[in-house]
Formats: structure tokens, sequence, C-alpha cells
């Protein structure tokens, strides 16, 4: 199991390298961390570096195991800082669309990384890492990681329901049993899971299940995506390439957390 847990967290380790990279790239924040309506301002792209390169060596860190258990708290905390202080506040008040839960789609991937990077810090708590005040007070918000990274999961699948005719594009028309059924089944299941996880009823079990259902998801709808299209919108199929493998560690990360969060 240990082996799995690490894995898991290479996993997030490797996604978040990916992303930085492709921040690199484009010299842009990928626009599940910040709003791209605040691409007018100057220090946007400016900042779009520093930040591509903070991100590529938080990654390099985790995937390493080299300071990793302080690198996944300042991250979780700053993915926190993003969704709730830049994300959500423009979401609410600015963007005109922002009661249509389909817009908050991105922001709530940065609430799950916020758990990724919370959940893999949890899975090094019981190693008493000697840690400065400015950056300890973040080890309480460990417990929270299957919240944070749940609540998206749980929206994700009220998604499938209201936004159905679309999602159901997205399933691969080869595989059995048709696309609608398949768009509602995976919206039960992660409603399903976030629920269970949150409430840490058969932990687990449902995370492990969750774990191995986004990777397949990886394998048999991101993968062929961003084949056909690397490139088309910034490459956001190789981005979703790669979020999908980080989310799939993450929910093993959290099935072997046991009492940790």
């Amino acid at each position: 199991m240990e082996t799995l847990m690490d894995l898991g967290r290479k996993a997030f380790g490797i996604c978040l390298i990916a992303i930085g990279i492709q921040q690199l790239v484009y010299g842009d924040f990928d626009p599940v961390f910040l709003p791209g309506a605040f691409a007018s301002s100057p220090i946007y792209t400016f900042l779009a570096y520093p930040w591509g390169i903070a991100f590529t060596a938080a990654g390099v860190c985790i995937l390493l195991n080299k300071k990793s258990y302080q690198v996944s708290l300042i991250m979780g905390g700053v993915f926190l800082l993003l969704f709730l202080f830049f994300q959500s506040p423009y979401l609410l008040f600015v963007d005109q669309y922002g009661n249509s839960l389909g817009t908050w789609t991105r922001a709530l991937k940065g609430l799950a990384f916020a758990g990724g990077a919370f959940a893999v810090a949890g899975s090094y708590s019981d190693e008493n890492i000697q840690l400065p005040s400015s950056i300890k007070w973040l080890e309480k918000l460990i417990p929270f990681a299957g919240a944070f990274f749940s609540t998206t999961m749980i929206l994700f699948g009220i998604e499938h329901f209201l936004y159905a005719q679309f999602v159901a594009t997205l399933v691969p028309i080869w595989i059995p049993g048709g696309q609608m059924f398949w768009t509602y089944f995976a919206g039960v299941a992660l409603i399903g899971s976030g629920v269970c996880i949150t409430l840490k009823i058969k932990l687990k079990l449902v995370a492990m299940l969750l774990g191995t259902m986004i990777f397949l998801w990886f394998i048999v709808l991101h993968i062929p995506r961003a084949v056909a299209d690397p490139f088309g919108l910034r490459g956001n199929e190789m981005t979703s390439v790669f979020q999908s493998f980080g989310f799939s560690g993450v929910a093993f990360v959290l099935a072997l957390l046991k009492k940790k969060s």
C-alpha cells in the first residue's frame, strides 16, 4: 500500500510539472488558477513565468520526494488562496454567468488541486517535520483535504446531469452501453464517492474506486482526445490528460490516509 501511496504522490507531482511547463510554453496562467479576465493587466503576463517555474519546481520536489511535505503545504495554501480570493469573487460578483455551475468548472479544479496538495502533505504528517511558523498553520488544513477534493467531485457529478447532452459527447462511441448511460453513471459515481469521502464512509474502498475510475478516463478518454488535438486552445486537451492523471493519484492518496484527513 505504501507503494500505491507513493505512486499517487508521484502522479500529482507529474501533473504539476506538466501544467507548469505548459504555462511556461504559453506564457500564461492556467485559467484553473486565475480568471482569464486578468489577462488585460500587464503584470499578468509578467507573473506567468515565475508562476510556471514555481509550479514546475513544486512538482519536481513532490516527484523526487525532496521537501515534499513543506512544498505540498505551501502549494495547497496557494491553490486555496487563489480559489477563495480570485476565482470565487470573480465568478460571484463580476462574471455575468457566474450563477451557472458550468462556469465554475475551472475554479473547482483549483479547489481539487488544493485538496490534492493537502492530501499529499497529509501522507507525510506522521514524520514530525519541523516547520517555520509562517507556514505551520497550514497543517490545520490537512484534515480538510478530502472535503476540498470531494466538493469538486460532487459538483462535477451534478454537472453530468445538468449538462448531460454535452458530457455525453465526451464519451467514446465505441464503449458499449451508450453515451448517456455512462454520462449518468459517472455522475452518480462522482456524487456518491464525493459524499462518502467527505463523511468518511468506506473511505478506503470508495476512494480507491474513484481513483480507478478517473485513471480509466485518463486512458480511454483524455489521452485519445489529446492525441487528436494536442495544441488546440493552448493545449487544453493535454492539460486534461495530466489533470486526470494527477486527480487519480490524489484519490489513491486519500484512500490510504486513514485517519489523517
